[in-house]
């Protein structure tokens, strides 16, 4: 396979699910070292990289309407949780070599920098790898789109979507073994659809933005780095043109 990269920049969605891989706690070492691998080998490729981390390990919204909580509460923790996964992807890459900050879109002084358009740009062309934390700063706003906000701003050429299937499918594929597998879609396919990429919002502004969508899985050997070097393997979600 084809080391060198396709991309100059790129911006990494992971799910909190992630962290705990198989694991029924909060965090799995095991899963957190595996990410941290893929995202290494990417990293010393040369390839700039802003990432955004959700929070359901921790704490889900299903989790707030069973406690009876508000939703502005219920996502303030969920912010909270982004901001704890974080900080714990940031140490076990820095363990592997890797220059990380964290950046939060909430103020948490003394603990992680609060979020700044200039100061992020300036780090990951000190080839930092800058983790985007506390979703958007407001509620009502999944990390999903934080994702597409933070790939617009930091001008990524792609917003690689982890997860743990490996691509977009018609039905999930976890429960229905007939379903099948896009290789690519366009943006207004997958709205259309409603096929689950990532939430409406955070699609429309990737179109809206020029910014290709690729989903592939995570635990797969290569494949981050065939979606960075070769731009296959997984689901690509490009314009209608």
């Amino acid at each position: 396979m084809s080391q060198k990269p396709a991309y100059k920049r790129v911006l990494l969605k992971l799910s909190g699910e992630s962290l705990k891989g198989d694991y029924p706690g909060v965090v799995d070492h095991d899963a957190a070292h595996h990410i941290a691998d893929r995202i290494c080998e990417v990293y010393k490729l040369g390839v700039q990289i802003g990432l955004v981390i959700g929070g359901g390990n921790i704490f889900r919204g299903s989790q707030a309407e069973r406690f009876g909580f508000a939703r502005t509460p219920a996502d303030h923790v969920g912010m909270l949780a982004t901001t704890i996964n974080g900080l714990i992807l940031g140490q076990v890459l820095s363990t592997k070599g890797c220059k990380t900050r964290v950046m939060s879109a909430l103020n948490f002084d003394g603990i992680v920098d609060t979020y700044n358009w200039n100061h992020a740009m300036h780090a990951l062309e000190k080839g930092y790898i800058v983790i985007f934390v506390g979703g958007t700063g407001n509620p009502y706003f999944t990390t999903d789109t934080t994702a597409s906000m933070r790939a617009s701003e930091i001008e990524a050429e792609v917003l690689l979507k982890a997860t743990k299937v490996d691509g977009i499918y018609n039905k999930d594929p976890m429960k229905y073994p007939d379903a099948e597998k896009y290789d690519h879609l366009t943006f207004s396919t997958a709205l259309a659809e409603d096929l689950h990429v990532m939430d409406a919002t955070a699609v429309a502004m990737c179109r809206e933005n020029g910014i290709p969508i690729h989903v592939f899985d995570l635990f797969s050997k290569d494949a981050m780095l065939r979606a960075v070097c070769e731009k296959k393997g997984g689901t690509l979600v490009t314009g209608d043109q």
